[in-house]
């Protein structure tokens, strides 16, 4: 292997690149502007120095830095005047160059050096996954499952301010949960409609009932016992004085019409993500409690499952690895989560393994099991466990190209 090794320290307006020689030394460095004409003097330059130094490979790394590399590293795969030469990509994790940068203490913060600290990292062989955009179906997943991450944990957000808002308006009725679904139908016409708790204390009863069954679609199997609730909450309420009042009808007003965008918005991506789930072979939706959504989050940050050498390797890349205190004969038996980690595939792994201890009597045996071990941070332990449980079955399954099959035990 001769290769020129390729360091990129990408940024939303340059691309700072450094070319180092197979023996460590430098052959140059320069920026280009990172649209498609400073691609192109980019992909010219790689040319002309593997021709100039006689070499035939080419390893390429720059940094995961949001959506910036994305446009360059398609251009770069995809471009015919590199297609002669060995060629390798890889998106190093920042925080894996931040380390490695870390033996050179007395380097500089600047751009050019740290293109060249990649590049030295790719002659050290300090790379752990091959980016996997080559196959650009687990790309466009990847753009959808990511998007919905981002609306979900947006809706979390504004419900948690709407609640803050209705506990001003409705404290009572905010803390006695009335409603079964706080965020039901009929709970935000209540929230909505009624300008303040006098309103609904004192209204009569049965145009509150009619009020509800309309709302509710006659779904509700005592409305007179719940409308009764709603007002001995409302009683109870504190009042805020008018002006404050209005102000705060206001935010729950615009906060209602947010979540309800931000609820269209997430079953618009769930859709667009079982469409274009179906161009990629899929076993994980065998298993009980895993659907299209949460199967393509998981499937999408993996891509293809054969880069990892196992499932150990999995497992750290998801974060679901935990640090090892052990000193002579003293090893800790409670340790912490390793702080580095895929965020995406972690919050789907999860997800569905919330999802599967409800469905699978084997894995909710086990998230019972691991929540009694403990006394604190019940929940948070035992859904990482089970989350990294889930992974060894998500490698098998995706090794072997194969569905799953329930134990027998359970």
């Amino acid at each position: 292997m001769n290769p020129l090794y390729v360091g990129i320290d990408v940024s939303s307006k340059n691309n700072v690149v450094y070319f180092m020689k197979p023996d460590g030394s430098k052959h140059s460095n320069f920026s280009v502007p990172n649209n498609i004409n400073g691609a192109t003097q980019l992909s010219k330059r790689i040319v002309s120095a593997i021709t100039s130094e006689s070499l035939s490979d080419l390893i390429i790394g720059l940094e995961a830095t949001s959506v910036y590399g994305d446009n360059l590293v398609c251009f770069l795969r995809e471009d015919g005047t590199l297609a002669p030469f060995n060629k390798k990509i890889h998106v190093l994790n920042p925080k894996q160059v931040k380390k490695f940068k870390d033996s050179y203490p007395d380097l500089p913060k600047n751009d050019y050096v740290d293109s060249y600290i990649i590049a030295d990292a790719l002659r050290f062989g300090r790379i752990n996954n091959e980016v996997y955009m080559d196959d650009y179906r687990f790309k466009a997943l990847q753009t959808l499952t990511r998007a919905r991450f981002f609306a979900v944990q947006n809706q979390t957000k504004e419900k948690q301010r709407f609640l803050n808002y209705l506990f001003m308006k409705y404290s009572s009725l905010a803390q006695e949960k009335v409603f079964s679904d706080t965020f039901g139908t009929t709970a935000l016409a209540v929230y909505e409609e009624f300008e303040s708790p006098d309103a609904l204390a004192y209204m009569d009863l049965h145009e509150l009932s009619d009020f509800l069954r309309k709302k509710g679609k006659n779904r509700f199997p005592d409305l007179d016992s719940v409308a009764k609730a709603i007002q001995k909450a409302a009683r109870s309420s504190y009042r805020l004085p008018k002006t404050v009042n209005d102000s705060v009808n206001q935010v729950l007003s615009l906060s209602i019409r947010s979540m309800r965008a931000l609820d269209e918005q997430i079953k618009a991506f769930d859709k667009a993500i079982a469409d274009q789930m179906l161009t990629i072979p899929n076993t994980l939706t065998s298993i009980p409690g895993i659907g299209p959504v949460y199967s393509a989050g998981i499937i999408a940050e993996i891509g293809d499952v054969n880069r990892f050498p196992d499932q150990a390797a999995l497992g750290k890349y998801a974060g679901l690895a935990w640090t090892q205190s052990q000193s002579g004969d003293f090893e800790a038996q409670h340790t912490r989560l390793i702080k580095s980690g895929n965020r995406y595939l972690k919050y789907y792994l999860c997800e569905a393994a919330m999802s599967i201890a409800r469905c699978d009597a084997e894995y909710k045996s086990f998230y019972d099991r691991k929540y009694k071990e403990v006394n604190k941070y019940q929940h948070k332990r035992a859904l990482a466990l089970t989350a990294r449980k889930l992974v060894r079955l998500v490698f098998r399954l995706l090794k072997d190209n194969r569905l799953y099959i329930p134990s027998d035990r359970f």
